[in-house]
């Protein structure tokens, strides 16, 4: 009997190393397949897009908000893998009542690396995880450090005008790359225009998800904050928190030169 503590300090216990996963969290399961674990994640949400052909060969359990218990059962997990901002907690605690469900809780750099490095020793791949996570550390210690002066407001959705503030882990991208977030309030504050003109942003991040914002929106946004540079940013690269990071800080020096040069 091994035991595990999630960060939400949910006690699991597992006969054996888990043989048929659920993955709830998009970054997370991307993680699990780049660590070897193609065969044992047997169930992913419709929005673990990636990697694209796993994607389309695996059982959907619904999305990251409404599972499909039924679903769920045929496939007989042994472990259920979730996370505290993108589930919900009556999902879960539904799951709870018959699966052993770990959850991670990512809000900094460091919370990702101790999700994964957690991840890979329940699932005995502590070696290739420790790789991964090596090699993220080395990335964004290759970053340009800069004063931080580019004043940012970062949008996630527009109807309502939805931006990313403290305590939140793109709060924390941002801050990584250089950046400083003109929106002090915790989580996910909904702005109106007038507010938006208030704050006074030197640039607005468009996040290419969850909202699918492109470059036909940034005229409505220019005509919001006129004195803005507008532009649509990588939204995977700004939060998911798994092996995706390998690829953020190379995202991030580009943006830097834009912005700083």
């Amino acid at each position: 009997m091994h035991t595990f503590t999630d960060h939400l300090q949910h006690t699991i216990h597992l006969q054996k190393i888990p043989q048929r996963i659920v993955s709830l969290v998009p970054s997370q399961t991307e993680f699990l397949i780049d660590i070897g674990l193609q065969a044992q994640v047997v169930g992913i949400t419709k929005f673990c897009i990636h990697p694209k052909d796993f994607w389309k060969k695996t059982t959907k359990i619904g999305g990251t908000k409404q599972f499909n218990f039924d679903k769920i059962k045929e496939l007989a997990p042994d472990l259920i893998i979730g996370n505290k901002e993108e589930n919900y907690e009556e999902g879960i605690r539904n799951l709870q009542k018959d699966y052993a469900v770990w959850c991670s809780d990512i809000v900094t750099l460091q919370d990702a690396y101790q999700m994964m490095k957690n991840l890979g020793t329940i699932t005995d791949k502590d070696e290739i995880a420790g790789q991964i996570i090596d090699e993220i550390k080395a990335n964004f210690a290759g970053l340009r450090q800069v004063a931080n002066t580019a004043k940012v407001l970062y949008f996630i959705w527009q109807s309502p005008y939805m931006v990313a503030g403290q305590g939140t882990f793109i709060n924390e991208m941002l801050q990584v790359a250089g950046f400083l977030n003109v929106v002090q309030g915790s989580r996910y504050p909904v702005l109106t225009a007038e507010e938006i003109a208030t704050l006074a942003p030197d640039y607005i991040f468009l996040s290419s998800e969850p909202y699918p914002f492109a470059d036909k929106h940034i005229a409505a946004f220019k005509a919001l904050c006129p004195q803005a540079n507008v532009m649509v940013v990588d939204g995977e690269l700004f939060s998911w928190y798994g092996s995706r990071l390998r690829h953020s800080a190379a995202y991030f020096k580009e943006l830097q030169q834009k912005i700083y040069g």
